[in-house]
């Protein structure tokens, strides 16, 4: 059962998003450069995604509401208890294709099946799909997506381009992101013991939120693969053994200066926001190396997991999801992305 949240900590309706007058002119520049980028790595006339190019693990999962959950927490797609079928994939941040050893934002992305409500994405009003996309850090290095965007677009080519976002940010700032990159991308050892983030946050019905998937396995001691792949390979030797299990889990707003909507450089304090866990998401045992686990692989890694795959009470928040809206769109249209599953795929 979930611990009420004291009434110093009580959630606050009093959140708002702070956007510039030029935000969406900028943002749509920004994605037609992230569109470029993936032309120019298109492999055979077949593009792959800008960022998040490789997969750990594409596999079949559930993902089970709670009940008895605080007032507070029942909303959206957690308003019931319930248990949806899900895919789930497993994947480093970078744009290409690498060993598993080098340092790399790691994600962990959710579609979950069978969502009613109305859909923020125009002409997918009805898509009864709700998506969750988390990292491996509990806040990025960057407050915006403003400076995420320019060292994003530095790394394609970072002996002509660094230099400029060091003129333009400060070279002390420069600095400080790279040195926080570098310390919340160290090699690891299994995804199966990492918790995911999201630091920007989302509606909850009157609230907002940031969310993270915290595992059931214990954390072990790790070191960095040897195999090009392994970490797909320690996930494939643990689901043939058993399940793996996440706790999802929300913390909500209470003010802007302790949990800011805007500035997902800072993180939220659990003194100040604490947990509740909402959900329970399963992966059940499941054999990756059969046929039916490579088809199941191949079929997730069609699938186009964006924020704003999203019901109209669980809106994506802040700077970074707000560019994501237009970088996405753009993916989307690149890369001819599969329909929305509905539930019907037969595995």
């Amino acid at each position: 059962m979930n611990a009420p949240i004291a009434s110093a900590h009580r959630p606050s309706t009093e959140w708002r998003e702070v956007v510039g007058e030029d935000e969406e002119t900028r943002f749509e520049g920004y994605a037609k450069q992230l569109a470029e980028v993936q032309r120019a790595r298109a492999k055979a006339g077949e593009l792959d995604r800008a960022l998040h190019a490789k997969s750990h693990a594409g596999v079949l999962a559930e993902l089970e509401v709670l009940g008895d959950l605080p007032e507070h927490a029942r909303h959206g797609l957690f308003a019931t208890p319930r248990t949806y079928a899900a895919y789930v994939r497993l994947s480093p941040g970078s744009g290409v294709h690498q060993h598993d050893r080098r340092a790399d934002v790691r994600g962990l992305a959710i579609k979950v099946v069978g969502v009613d409500g109305r859909k923020l994405i125009p002409g997918m009003e009805d898509a009864r799909t709700q998506d969750f996309l988390m990292i491996q850090s509990r806040a990025t290095p960057f407050r915006d997506a403003h400076q995420f965007v320019d060292v994003v677009l530095a790394a394609v080519s970072p002996l002509t381009r660094l230099p400029r976002v060091g003129w333009k940010h400060g070279f002390g700032t420069l600095a400080g992101w790279l040195r926080a990159f570098a310390a919340g991308t160290k090699p690891i050892g299994s995804l199966a013991e990492l918790t995911f983030w999201a630091p920007p946050p989302i509606r909850l019905g009157p609230y907002a939120v940031r969310y993270s998937a915290q595992p059931h396995a214990p954390v072990a001691p790790s070191s960095a693969p040897s195999h090009r792949d392994g970490l797909g390979h320690d996930l494939a030797e643990r689901l043939a053994k058993g399940p793996i299990a996440y706790d999802l889990r929300v913390q909500f707003f209470v003010d802007e200066a302790r949990t800011p909507i805007e500035d997902h450089s800072a993180e939220w304090p659990d003194e100040v926001a604490p947990h509740v866990t909402v959900a329970t998401l399963r992966i059940p045992q499941q054999d990756l190396r059969s046929e039916r686990g490579k088809a199941i692989h191949e079929y997730v890694d069609t699938l186009s997991f964006d924020p704003w795959h999203a019901r109209e009470d669980m809106r994506p928040l802040g700077s970074m999801n707000r560019a994501r809206k237009a970088a996405y769109r753009e993916s989307v249209i690149a890369r001819n992305a599969a329909k929305e599953p509905d539930g019907s795929e037969q595995w």
